[in-house]
Formats: C-alpha cells, sequence, structure tokens
C-alpha cells in the first residue's frame, strides 16, 4: 500500500490541531488579553454559548437586550422545560404581548418565565437591559440550580440610593458570592445598560459558583400531624374564590393554616400547615378534623400545594381548627 506523502500528512495534522484548539486558540478579533473580561469570554466561546458577530468581533462595550440577556442566562445555565408537561403547545404569545411567537427567541422566553424568572408581561425584547436588570435574572437562573447557602452580610454600595429595590437582593447575593463586584468607587450602576462584556464576566461567574459550589445537606423531611388534607374551593363572588383546606388531626390542640399562596402559570398553589397544641393545656386524645380558608382571584385555578413544616406565624381566626390568610376580603 502507498504510503501518503509528507506534507499531506503534515497538513492533516495542522489542520486537526486547528480544529481541537478553535475554542481557545482563535479569540475574537476585537479583545485582546488586557481586556478585563478576556478570560470570561473566552471560556463562553469554548463552552459554545456565544459567538461572533460579523468578521469574529464580539463588540464587548456594545449594550445588550433583554432576547441576548435571557438568552445568555438559559443557555450559559441550562434552563429547559423537559420535566413540565404541557397540554398544548406553549407560545410566547400566551405569557408576553411583544414577543412574536415565531422570533428566533421565542422558546427561551418561554423557558425563562417557566423558570421564574421575573420577565415583565411587556417586555421589549429589543430594549436595552440594565446591569440591575440583568443581575436579578441571573440570581433567579442560580437559585433554580438549588438553594445555595449564601452569607449573612450587607454590602454597603455608594449608589445604593439608585438599586430598584425589587432588586436589591438578587444583586446582594451576587455581591457577596463574588459573582458581581462593585467599582473603584463602590458603585454598582445599576442603572447603566449592562455591555456584552459585563454580561459575559457575570455569567461565566455564575456559571462556575454553580458547578463549583457545593449545595447544602437536606435535612430528613419531617413527621406530619396532618393526614388527609383535601382542598375545595367555591365561588365567593364573581372576581374571587373561596378555597377550603381540611385535613385530620391525632387530638383537637392542633389546627391548620395557610402559609403560603404562590400565583404560578395560571394556578393558585395553596401551601399550608400544622398549628401547633397550647402546651400548659389538656386536650382529650380524639382524631378532629380541622381546616382553614383562603381567598384568590377566580381567573386562578386553585392547586393544592405542599406542606409548610416552617413556624407558625399567625394566629387561626377560627380557634385550633382553622385560619384564613390570602386574598383579603372583607366578610
Amino acid at each position: 500500500m502507498p504510503s501518503k506523502p509528507k506534507k499531506t500528512i503534515a497538513f492533516a495534522a495542522a489542520a486537526l490541531s486547528c480544529v481541537l484548539l478553535s475554542g481557545s486558540a482563535f479569540a475574537f478579533s476585537d479583545i485582546s488579553p488586557k481586556d478585563p473580561g478576556y478570560k470570561s469570554i473566552q471560556d463562553l466561546r469554548d463552552r459554545g454559548i456565544v459567538q461572533g458577530v460579523g468578521n469574529n468581533a464580539f463588540k464587548p462595550q456594545a449594550p445588550v437586550d433583554g432576547a441576548t440577556a435571557l438568552t445568555l442566562i438559559v443557555k450559559g445555565l441550562n434552563l429547559n422545560i423537559d420535566a413540565i408537561r404541557f397540554i398544548k403547545e406553549p407560545k410566547a404569545s400566551d405569557y408576553f404581548t411583544n414577543v412574536k411567537d415565531n422570533a428566533s427567541y421565542a422558546m427561551t422566553f418561554i423557558i425563562a418565565r417557566m423558570n421564574g424568572l421575573d420577565i415583565p408581561k411587556d417586555i421589549d425584547p429589543s430594549k436595552k437591559i440594565t446591569r440591575e436588570q440583568f443581575a436579578h435574572w441571573l440570581f433567579q437562573g442560580i437559585s433554580t440550580k438549588g438553594d445555595y447557602a449564601f452569607t449573612e452580610q450587607y454590602v454597603m454600595l455608594n449608589d445604593e440610593d439608585k438599586v430598584t429595590q425589587a432588586f436589591s437582593n438578587s444583586i446582594q447575593k451576587l455581591l457577596v458570592s463574588g459573582i458581581a463586584e462593585l467599582d473603584k468607587e463602590q458603585n454598582f450602576r445599576p442603572r447603566d445598560a449592562i455591555t456584552r462584556s459585563e454580561a459575559a464576566v457575570l455569567l461565566d461567574r455564575a456559571i462556575e459558583f454553580v458547578e463549583k459550589t457545593p449545595l447544602p445537606e437536606v435535612e430528613e423531611p419531617q413527621a406530619s400531624v396532618l393526614s388527609d388534607v383535601k382542598l375545595t374551593s367555591e365561588a365567593y363572588s364573581g372576581d374571587v374564590t373561596k378555597v377550603t383546606v381540611t385535613a385530620t388531626v391525632p387530638h383537637p390542640g392542633y389546627g391548620i393554616e395557610v402559609s403560603s399562596i404562590e400565583f404560578k402559570d395560571g394556578n393558585a398553589i395553596v401551601r399550608y400547615r400544622s398549628t401547633p397544641p397550647d402546651p400548659a393545656a389538656l386536650y382529650p386524645q380524639v382524631i378532629t378534623d380541622v381546616k382553614t380558608f383562603a381567598y384568590i382571584p377566580s381567573a386562578y385555578k386553585p392547586v393544592l400545594g405542599s406542606e409548610d413544616f416552617g413556624s407558625s406565624v399567625s394566629s387561626s381566626s377560627e380557634g385550633a381548627a382553622g385560619g384564613s390568610t390570602g386574598f383579603p376580603i372583607d366578610e
């Protein structure tokens, strides 16, 4: 069998080397190792999360719009809706007024929304995103990966008065975890439009945080004193539905109350918890039925959620056997 010419072998080897090294050896044409975000941008490129624009340019100082911001977060943190079963195919127009169903980023918006990212219904996908908005979405994306423990400290910002209150906690968590950092003047610049380079640095650090930070050990589930828990509902008015949660307890000292109601994807998820008996009182050891109720907008479908084993924070309005919380109603 004739041997291949040495030049052909050398060329093939060189080509193979280029393919293997293409993720890191070939940098974007408009950034250099001296750029602050160089390492993060290259890492995201190696991971296949970002790509060049035009002549292999990254445009590090260009602003990031809503569609790009959510695409980065969804792709970088590998958010998905694989475990959700839909009655009908979801469409972007089901959740957003300005996101077209045939847009290339339509599914990204659906995935982000289904993973709990706080996206305004009337968002303009082409509008520039601020640093605080990106930080908020990024932290919400991180939170889908597990209940990470963050140190209880507060980072002082010189421009704290410019931070939107709804985004403050997300910014603080990114700062204490080292994902975000302040500038030399100790400012976060929350209202500035975030650049592609800044977004890349935050996302790359977030990915590293998720990959390297261990999750707290999950405690063994507590035994419940509640059994045969059921949820029923009835129309209270044209706009309001009354929901009732009933259960059985070992004796009449225990009660039940609604601990929280989460409005999500058209459902009102009603979570509940038991209320403890008075330790100074004596109760007959008789199995007892207890109930609690709440009110929700009639546009939502009531769904029984899981039991909350946190401590009770509100007293029952019906004694030990009942309570009320949720949608405010004057009876």
